[in-house]
């Protein structure tokens, strides 16, 4: 690191957008990689991402004891809080302002895309004035949907719970056979509902059927889908993206709910509320009984918030490599760099092995990374080989055992 490149100045640091498992990994790495520099004074936590900055909301965190930040490390959730608050020119022209009274030169936002594009702006902004301040975003996101990157903290953790969660499941609908729906978080991406395929260890193990956003989803062949593998397995474990959507991109729980007579909620950005209301998974399961038969044993659960911030189901990768996300960030901007977004690439599988990159803020900003095609089978599966892609990251799974005779 060259010293003689470090500014002198107080360093911000916040945490935005749905919360992780991992999100205060990156968080301890930014202050363990700032504390004890000579050119850096005080290193702020901002309480609530950006509306904390704006209100003058900080935590100072650079005097905190390294057995706290190790204990703070491993808990779910963001420690800082967070926030929706999507800033912009004028927001964050009110951010640079509360850092130019603070003589912040260095901010390290942990977050999504969102997130990149406020480190964007707060940057151009100090630009234009004159002000050297140092931005980097920190990557975030259970969605696996930032561009360049080969995954993000927090979804090698969440894919695990997903993972879990339905072996855990696909006992259940095998020992009380019938139809059972799980809703998985992707509104537009289907990572982490493909990784419900890491649940499988035998030929008959569910799910038997899983739905991303990325292919058009047809009423019809769902149906005819579930009704096969009914006649198949005696039962049908099913994964769904909340995002899924019709071939003119209208939400399948918007056009259900219409069809069946129902009220969508919406959230604060006009969205149709997917992750809290449980809804779809709902219609579907009326959608299957009105038509494959009003007696089939239906159920459905939204695993919602609960991806997000569970605690002891943690893959030890995702949990490393968040850490050395919030260092490698702050390395950077000590060592001269003036912004930028980290990323995660994988340089070897077998054995793994990853590298931090920095790429420009606009590389992330505003853009969203889907699925690739080639792992989608039939516009109602996963492909095995995405497993290849899962299994450094989100590490052993427990091992199944169940009595052959039990079988429906």
């Amino acid at each position: 690191m060259n010293q003689s490149s470090a500014l002198k100045g107080n360093v911000v640091v916040g945490q935005s957008g749905g919360p992780t498992v991992v999100i205060n990994q990156s968080l301890v790495g930014v202050v363990e990689a700032l504390r004890g520099q000579p050119n850096i004074g005080k290193v702020l936590g901002c309480l609530h991402g950006v509306r904390g900055i704006v209100d003058h909301q900080y935590i100072q965190m650079q005097d905190i004891p390294q057995d706290r930040l190790d204990r703070i490390a491993q808990t779910p959730s963001s420690a800082l809080g967070s926030s929706r608050d999507k800033p912009d020119e004028e927001y964050c022209q009110r951010i640079f302002e509360s850092f130019a009274k603070e003589d912040v030169r260095y901010f390290f936002y942990i977050g999504g895309n969102d997130s990149s594009d406020t480190c964007r702006i707060v940057n151009e902004l100090a630009r234009k004035q004159n002000y050297e301040l140092r931005c980097f975003h920190v990557p975030k996101t259970i969605d696996n949907d930032l561009m360049h990157n080969d995954h993000t903290p927090g979804y090698g953790s969440a894919a695990r719970f997903v993972a879990c969660a339905f072996m855990g499941d696909n006992l259940d609908n095998r020992a009380l056979p019938g139809v059972k729906i799980n809703v998985i978080m992707g509104r537009h991406a289907g990572f982490l509902t493909a990784a419900a395929m890491l649940a499988r260890q035998n030929p008959e193990d569910g799910p038997h059927l899983i739905y991303v956003p990325e292919v058009a989803f047809k009423s019809d062949k769902f149906l005819a889908d579930v009704d096969r593998n009914m006649k198949k397995h005696g039962r049908c474990l099913i994964a769904v993206s909340e995002g899924i959507a019709d071939d003119k991109h209208e939400p399948i729980a918007s056009r259900l709910a219409i069809e069946q007579g129902h009220h969508v909620e919406k959230d604060s950005h006009g969205n149709v509320q997917l992750s809290g209301s449980g809804a779809l998974g709902d219609f579907l399961a009326i959608h299957i009984k009105n038509n494959l038969g009003k007696k089939l044993r239906v159920r459905a659960d939204t695993f919602g918030y609960l991806q997000r911030s569970f605690a002891g189901c943690v893959s030890a990768t995702d949990a490393h490599e968040a850490r050395k996300a919030g260092r490698k960030a702050a390395d950077l901007a000590l060592g001269g760099d003036l912004d930028g977004s980290i990323a995660i690439q994988r340089v070897n599988n077998d054995p793994y092995r990853v590298e931090y990159q920095r790429i420009e803020l606009s590389d992330v900003a505003g853009k969203t990374r889907t699925l690739d095609r080639r792992y989608i089978v039939d516009d109602n599966n996963i492909a095995d080989s995405f497993a290849e892609y899962l299994n450094p990251i989100v590490g052993k799974l427990p091992v199944i055992e169940f009595l052959r005779s039990a079988t429906h």
